[in-house]
C-alpha cells in the first residue's frame, strides 16, 4: 500500500450576524483546511489543520513541501513519516504553519492505518477506557457590536447559558478578557446565577492578562467556584504562568497555542500548568499526542485536548480521550476531577455540525466515541463543495 494522491480543501463558512468575539478578535467566519490522502488500494484518510489563522499557508505547506515528500510512501508508518518530515523541515518549521500541516497529514495517516487493520484509532492508541466522553459546552462569548457590559448584554448572556443547561450540559466554559476585570467578573456572576451552584464553570481569557492582572481576576473567580482558568497570560510568559498558578486555588490550563513535545516539555516541566491542552490539529497530530501525554503524566499534569475545528477535529479528540486513563485511577472516576472531558463548542459552525454524514450529538451529557475503523467518520462531500474556497 502506498500514498497515491493528496488533496487539500480550504473551507470557509461566513457567520454574518452570528459573529462573536473573544478577548483577541472577532470571528466573522469559521474556516479550516482539510487534507484527503488516498492510497493505491482505495483507502482514504482525512486530516485537519489551519484552524487558527489563514488556512492557505497550511495548505501550501502540504501541497508544495510535505506532500511531495510522502507520495509513494506506506501510509501505515505515521510516526516514522512524522519524524522524517519534521527532520527535513526542522531548520524552518519547528512551530507554526509547518506543524499544523504535519498535524493534518498525521491524522489522515492514522485514519488510513486504522482502516487498513480494521480497528478504530483508539485501539491503535492502546485501547479505550470509555465508549463515550463527558462533554462541556464552550460558549458565552461576546456577541454583537454592543458587547460591552450592560443590562441587555447580561440578559442575553444569562439566556444563552441557560440553554446549555436545558440541553443537558452540566459544565460550561465562558470567555473573559475583553472587558475590565470588574466588568468581566459581573459577567461571571451572571453566568453562575443562571447555571446554578452545581454546574461546573470554567473560564478562558485567551491570554488577555499580564500576571498581576490575572491573579487579581483569579481571586475574583475563586468567589464563584470557577474550576479552571484557561490561558491566563500570553503563551510565551512562562514565569507569568508560574506566578499565577502559585497564587491561585484554581486549576491553570494552557497549551492550545503550543506545539510538539518540545514546546510542551517547557510548559510542563516549567511548572506552568495543571492541565495541558494540545490541539491535535495544531500540536502534531496523534503521533505527538502520544509523546505529550506520556511526558505530562510523568509530571502529574493532566492532558485534555483543545477542540476548535470541524467534525474531523472532534473525532480525533474523541479517540485520544477514549484512550486516556483516569488521572489518577479511582473506582469511580469523576468528570473534570480525574475523568477526562471533551470541549464541545456551541457557536454556529456548519463545518462541525454538517460536515459529517453522522454528526456528533450530546446524549445524556456525553458524546459517543466512533467505533468504525480509523477515525470512524464519513465526510459529506456536498458540504465540502458548499464551503470550498475556489480561486
Amino acid at each position: 500500500m502506498i500514498i497515491d494522491n493528496i488533496q487539500t480543501f480550504i473551507l470557509r463558512a461566513p457567520l454574518g450576524a452570528e459573529r462573536f468575539y473573544s478577548s483577541q478578535c472577532v470571528f466573522p467566519e469559521r474556516n479550516s483546511m482539510l487534507v484527503r490522502i488516498e492510497t493505491n488500494t482505495g483507502l482514504v484518510g482525512w486530516g485537519e489543520g489551519g484552524q487558527y489563522g489563514p488556512p492557505e499557508p497550511v495548505a501550501s505547506c502540504i501541497n508544495q513541501v510535505i506532500g511531495p515528500q510522502i507520495l509513494g510512501r506506506d501510509p501505515r508508518q505515521p510516526q516514522r513519516i512524522w519524524e522524517e518530515v519534521y527532520a527535513a523541515t526542522r531548520d524552518f518549521g519547528q512551530k507554526g504553519t509547518y506543524i499544523e500541516a504535519l498535524s493534518a497529514v498525521d491524522i489522515a495517516l492514522w485514519d488510513i492505518m486504522g482502516q487498513s487493520i480494521g480497528v478504530p484509532i483508539h485501539c491503535l492508541l492502546g485501547g479505550a477506557f470509555r465508549d463515550s466522553v463527558h462533554a462541556y459546552a464552550t460558549g458565552a462569548y461576546y456577541r454583537g457590536d454592543d458587547y460591552h457590559n450592560n443590562s441587555a448584554s447580561l440578559d442575553a448572556l444569562a439566556k444563552e447559558v441557560s440553554t446549555y443547561i436545558s440541553q443537558g450540559f452540566d459544565a460550561l466554559k465562558m470567555k473573559i478578557g475583553l472587558l475590565s476585570v470588574e466588568a468581566d467578573l459581573e459577567r461571571v456572576a451572571v453566568v453562575r446565577e443562571a447555571i446554578g451552584a452545581d454546574t461546573v464553570l470554567l473560564v478562558d481569557s485567551n491570554h488577555a492578562y499580564n500576571a498581576f492582572t490575572a491573579i487579581r481576576m483569579g481571586r475574583g473567580l475563586e468567589r464563584y467556584n470557577v474550576r479552571v482558568f484557561e490561558e491566563p497570560v500570553p503563551p510565551e510568559d512562562r514565569e507569568g504562568y508560574r506566578r499565577v498558578r502559585q497564587s491561585l486555588d484554581v486549576a491553570i490550563a494552557g497549551g492550545e497555542a503550543e506545539q510538539t513535545r518540545y514546546g510542551f516539555r517547557d510548559l510542563i516541566a516549567g511548572g506552568c500548568v495543571d492541565i495541558a491542552q494540545p490541539d491535535l490539529c495544531v500540536a502534531g497530530g496523534f503521533s505527538e499526542w502520544i509523546k505529550i501525554q506520556a511526558l505530562a503524566s510523568s509530571f502529574g499534569v493532566w492532558v485534555i485536548p483543545h477542540v476548535w475545528g470541524s467534525g474531523v477535529a472532534v473525532a480525533a479528540a474523541l479517540h485520544v480521550l477514549a484512550a486516556t486513563p483516569p488521572f489518577p485511577h479511582t473506582a469511580n472516576p469523576i468528570p473534570l476531577q480525574n475523568e477526562p472531558v471533551i470541549e464541545f463548542d456551541r457557536n454556529h459552525n456548519p463545518l462541525r455540525d454538517d460536515l459529517l454524514v453522522e454528526p456528533f450529538l450530546l446524549v445524556d451529557g456525553r458524546i459517543k466515541v466512533p467505533q468504525s475503523p480509523g477515525l470512524g467518520i464519513e465526510i459529506n462531500d456536498d458540504i465540502v463543495q458548499a464551503y470550498l474556497q475556489r480561486d
